[in-house]
């Protein structure tokens, strides 16, 4: 057998939660555990300095929850994430929840980002690093392209205004996200091991 046969993981159209066995069961834990894992992550928060948006958890782990979900469970799981939020239930970033914050944006955006890095792991999005980063980097790019324009309708700023303190300060940590799905995804790949 061939090096590149044998480190071949499992085909294109599975996703790593695909791996475990299948049942409604699962399917609703993996939903929930999605949503609970995205909102102790927005509790890693730190403010910055002149912006209502924190720098947090919480857009890592919608786009690793999308990636290693799929579309359909992700975008269920982070709608569960919102709807729980938004009901009241201080999970969001700096323990803050509810609908009328100018933040709910990015939120919103994630729901979408996570249903898109879903759908391009089922194609084999998440099985090599340039993959992987260019996965982010569109994901990352849709909660900004829903986030920003929202922050900016919400407090009344200019967009120029809202891309400074909403885009502009959390590109290095982007990037720094990226560089560890870039290595985490690929690597649980490599673990789990070849299938058919």
């Amino acid at each position: 057998m061939s090096t590149a046969a044998a480190a071949a993981p499992a085909r294109t159209g599975t996703v790593l939660a695909d791996l475990l066995p299948a049942s409604r069961v699962r399917d609703i834990a993996l939903v929930a555990g999605g949503a609970v894992l995205t909102g102790l992550a927005a509790q890693v928060s730190l403010p910055v300095p002149g912006s209502p948006v924190p720098v947090s958890g919480q857009t890592f782990a919608a786009l690793l929850v999308g990636t290693a979900l799929g579309a359909r469970r992700g975008f269920l799981s982070l709608a569960l994430y919102a709807l729980v939020g938004m009901a009241g239930v201080p999970w969001f970033a700096e323990g803050t929840a509810g609908y009328a914050m100018p933040t709910l944006g990015y939120i919103l955006g994630m729901l979408l980002a996570a249903t898109a890095v879903g759908a391009l792991a089922r194609r084999g999005a998440d099985r090599s690093v340039l993959r992987m980063a260019g996965t982010m980097a569109l994901g990352s790019l849709i909660i900004y392209a829903v986030g920003v324009p929202y922050l900016a309708l919400a407090t009344g700023m200019p967009l120029s205004r809202a891309v400074a303190v909403g885009l502009l300060p959390f590109l290095i940590g982007d990037a720094l996200k990226a560089a560890l799905a870039m290595g985490l995804l690929p690597t649980a790949w490599r673990l789990a091991g070849p299938r058919d």
